[in-house]
């Protein structure tokens, strides 16, 4: 910085002389050390809401629940698996289990599902670092999304999926052992054919959600990109 020093500072002149002298570089070099910001963020176009004030799904895709569950494999190593269930028809979308899971690999899951049956209108999710990543964020926008955050602390707002945790916890992880997490995918895809084809559904009429499913009449959900 160069200061003058000048005896009349009111003069117009003079004062336009004793501007502090600085390029770009310093500029930018103070505001990252101040944790300043350098440059305006661009607003993301991301559609969220929170709590349960959304009115029940009436047609598949309109909302799908996601969640996380753990367990161990035999040697002791902790597994995560990640579910995912239609709210209507109440079908198992996933079970994946894997050692980790990111916000990446969260999506790319998403993404598998929507191959087949098209994009969700909305995910209802907790308040997870998976599902507030910025990986989360810029799926949503770029699919025409709406990411529905429950409120923190009360899981009842996603209690479908919370219920449909409780089957696999129940029925698949306390009923079986596994030493590799090559079984346990295994095991997983077997059971969610199961759940999804053999099983009747009290809240399903006692139907599959498979046979539930053919009961309907659908049109595709429109989505700012279909797989």
């Amino acid at each position: 910085m160069q200061y003058r020093s000048l005896k009349k500072p009111e003069d117009a002149h003079v004062r336009e002389r004793m501007r502090i002298v600085m390029n770009h570089k310093r500029l930018k070099r103070i505001y990252r050390e101040e944790s300043l910001q350098v440059r305006p963020r661009k607003r993301r176009r991301v559609r969220l809401v929170r709590g349960n004030a959304v009115p029940p799904p009436t047609r598949l895709n309109e909302e799908w629940g996601l969640d996380f569950m753990h367990d161990r494999l035999l040697n002791g190593r902790k597994v995560r698996l990640l579910t995912i269930e239609d709210r209507l028809s109440r079908e198992g979308l996933a079970l994946e289990p894997n050692f980790s899971i990111t916000g990446l690999r969260v999506t790319e899951t998403l993404d598998d599902i929507a191959a087949v049956r098209g994009y969700p209108s909305r995910v209802r999710v907790d308040n997870g670092p998976e599902n507030i990543s910025m990986a989360m964020l810029r799926w949503s926008v770029r699919h025409g999304v709406e990411l529905h955050f429950i409120d923190p602390g009360k899981p009842a707002q996603n209690a479908w999926i919370e219920s449909f945790n409780s089957r696999v916890r129940d029925e698949f992880l306390n009923a079986s052992a596994f030493w590799t997490i090559s079984e346990m995918r295994e095991a997983s895809a077997a059971w969610l054919v199961d759940y999804n084809e053999i099983r009747p559904h009290s809240s399903l009429d006692y139907l599959t959600p498979k046979e539930f499913v053919e009961t309907l009449t659908t049109d595709p959900t429109p989505q700012l990109q279909v797989a």
